[in-house]
């Protein structure tokens, strides 16, 4: 018999612990270990940040669906790996001991590398919001209620070093949309502050039609932009950015005021995983290979923004590599496939596509685009706009929270409709 932990119940260790489930027999045991007693959607974060979502439509509790299917639950914070003698040890000093560690906690928000950025009350303590947890989103709609009595400037962006840029369009365009309809729109004057070289980067060198099609969403909406900006520190009501040409001299200073910021941080490992030795990378991420296993420790597999993957390119001011929700679901299921393979006395060879799809909703519209696979050269590269994207974004939100409640990882009609658009989880 062989326990497996999986440390993390996100948008890839929940469905993770439901494929195994579905893989190995009964005498496995399976365990996931995650900080909170519930699943949040952070897809939907940009939609409770403006209200028209709650936190209850959002949010799950754990531990009566992984139970149903025979999973073990723990909710409480690990302090320590240790990876020679296979436990974990959390936060009341209790031990967990495995035989296989699946690494699936998302990032630590760097706030700290940005004086005074981050939500006050949800772990950063300046002066700009976030959307990257439920509760930063509650907390900027808590100050958007008051915002609107008296409204004023606006910035939306992404801090130096950022890697997960679509969520910033997408919340830039739902804020639009939002006070258009509240005929509040002409008050607030917004602002769109990036580390990206141009508009439509997105952390990817540009996906089809990205750059264009983004910029004219922009200009359509009165959005104005500084890109290769290198916010350098915030006080109450400015932010200070230095635009850097491409080839990295100062361009200009700019000192922008606001009157609300939503700036998405850069990423960083979470302290537990970044301190194991020769696990990870300066930055914390797990470094892994071709089949998801770290490189220093045979038994550890990771997935999902917490494992370690180089820029696409090299930018004027530093940008990441998204991990987008489809692609952190390939990881899994190759994670999955191999741990069940090596269990059966196989070897292990899955390698997940890391296809990215992603859909984000502007509002009243919305953007969609596929990276087949997601680091170039791609076999599909194209970015599309429509109304069709704003409805396919709730059915997703709908249908994934579905899909975790029944406890199934990848429902047949999944499989076939991404088969059709040739989008598969693993390299065949």
């Amino acid at each position: 018999m062989a326990h497996i932990v999986i440390l993390g119940a996100g948008i890839g260790g929940m469905p993770a612990a439901y494929e195994l489930r579905e893989a190995l027999s009964a005498e496995h045991k399976i365990t996931v270990v995650n900080k909170t007693d519930y699943f949040q959607f952070v897809p939907s974060n940009p939609w409770v940040g403006v209200g028209w979502r709650d936190r209850e439509t959002v949010t799950l509790p754990i531990a009566p669906y992984l139970e149903r299917k025979k999973i073990g639950f723990i909710a409480k914070e690990v302090t320590q790996i240790d990876a020679p003698g296979n436990k974990l040890t959390l936060i009341d000093g209790q031990t967990l001991p495995y035989d296989y560690l699946i690494i699936a906690t998302g990032p630590l928000l760097a706030f700290d590398e940005v004086p005074g950025a981050g939500p006050v009350k949800s772990g950063g303590g300046g002066f700009t919001h976030s959307i990257c947890h439920v509760d930063h989103a509650q907390e900027f709609f808590a100050n958007y209620e008051e915002f609107l009595k008296n409204p004023g400037p606006i910035v939306i962006g992404a801090m130096p070093g950022a890697s997960c840029f679509g969520p910033a369009y997408e919340f830039a365009m739902v804020v639009d949309t939002d006070l258009r309809r509240r005929k509040l729109r002409s008050k607030v004057p917004m602002t769109f502050v990036t580390s990206e070289p141009y508009i439509g980067h997105l952390g990817l060198g540009g996906v089809g039609d990205s750059k264009s099609m983004l910029e004219s969403e922009m200009r359509n909406r009165h959005i104005k932009w500084i890109t290769n900006a290198k916010t350098t520190k915030v006080e109450e009501g400015k932010m200070f950015v230095t635009e850097i040409t491409d080839q990295g001299a100062v361009l200009k200073d700019h000192e922008v005021a606001f009157k609300m910021a939503m700036m998405l941080p850069s990423f960083k490992g979470v302290p537990p995983v970044a301190a194991v030795p020769n696990l990870c990378n300066p930055r914390g991420f797990v470094l892994i290979d071709e089949f998801q296993r770290s490189k220093a420790y045979k038994n550890i597999f990771s997935a999902g923004v917490c494992v370690a993957i180089p820029p696409v390119e090299v930018t004027p001011v530093a940008t990441g590599t998204p991990k987008t929700g489809y692609m952190i679901e390939s990881m899994m299921t190759a994670i999955c496939h191999n741990i069940a393979a090596e269990l059966a006395g196989q070897p292990a060879d899955a390698k997940g596509t890391w296809n990215a799809v992603c859909l984000a909703d502007m509002g009243d519209t919305g953007a969609a685009f596929v990276a087949l696979p997601q680091i170039p050269p791609r076999n599909v590269n194209w970015f599309k706009k429509g109304k069709w994207v704003h409805l396919a974004k709730i059915a997703y939100e709908k249908y994934f929270m579905r899909k975790l409640k029944k406890g199934t990882s990848e429902p047949i009609y999944e499989k076939y409709i991404m088969g059709l658009l040739g989008v598969n989880r693993l390299n065949k």
